[in-house]
């Protein structure tokens, strides 16, 4: 299935729990004044990639914990996302995923698509980036406001269950 990504990052150690690879989706329409990654806004840029040739790039690394989806907006493709992470958890891997979307926004959309990539989701990271409450020292994320979510959990709940690092 075909994906626009800006980029991809075979062995990040920042983008979640242990060591993964971070596929960079191409296009975001929320413009946090100062981003990390700006040029992943523009919908018309980035490159198209093919989920079934990431997969196998994903296969080679087997010191791999799991994939990241960030970007850019990764609810603006949710279905190559949704397709590529059920192949990671063939593999008994996790899907982590950054979107500047809350949960509650995202599940008050009621689209099947992005409730369908919300279902194969292990780690939410929520929110958008916010200057303001920028802090280096957290785990995984860039400002206070965003949320480490458990999403396991947070089906069983059926409430937003912030993750435990066990640190």
């Amino acid at each position: 299935m075909k994906i626009k990504i800006a980029g991809i990052v075979n062995d990040s150690i920042v983008d979640g729990r242990g060591i993964r690879m971070t596929v960079f989706t191409q296009g975001c329409p929320h413009h946090c004044p100062g981003c990390h990654n700006p040029q992943t806004h523009d919908f018309a840029g980035g490159t198209w990639d093919d989920t079934d040739r990431i997969f196998g790039e994903f296969c080679k690394n087997p010191l791999l914990r799991g994939i990241t989806f960030s970007g850019g907006e990764p609810f603006c493709q949710p279905k190559p996302l949704k397709a590529l992470a059920d192949k990671v958890h063939e593999r008994r891997k996790d899907v982590t995923i950054y979107t500047g979307w809350t949960y509650e926004q995202l599940c008050a959309m009621q689209d099947p698509d992005v409730d369908a990539l919300l279902s194969v989701c292990d780690v939410l990271i929520d929110g958008p980036f916010i200057e303001a409450q920028k802090n280096l020292d957290l785990p995984f994320r860039g400002s206070e406001n965003q949320r480490l979510i458990d999403m396991k959990k947070t089906r069983e709940t059926g409430k937003p269950t912030l993750l435990d690092l066990g640190w």
